[in-house]
C-alpha cells in the first residue's frame, strides 16, 4: 500500500465518521452507552475533529 492509497483510505474513512455525526444530529438519534444518554455536542466536536482529519488526509494524498 502506498502512501497516497493511505492518505486516501484514512481521508475516506474519517469523512464517513463526520458525515455519520452530522447524520445522528440531523435526524435526531439518541445514543445510550451503559444507561447514560449521550448529548448532541459532542458529535458537533466530532464532526470538526474528522472533518479536520479528513481534509488533511486527503490533503496529504494530493502532495505525495
Amino acid at each position: 500500500m502506498t502512501i497516497r492509497t493511505f492518505c486516501t483510505l484514512a481521508a475516506a474513512i474519517f469523512a464517513l465518521i463526520a458525515l455519520l455525526q452530522l447524520i445522528r444530529i440531523v435526524m435526531g438519534w439518541s445514543v445510550t452507552l451503559n444507561g447514560v444518554n449521550i448529548p448532541f455536542w459532542p458529535s458537533w466536536i466530532a464532526i470538526i475533529v474528522a472533518g479536520a482529519l479528513s481534509f488533511f488526509g486527503f490533503r496529504a494524498a494530493v502532495r505525495s
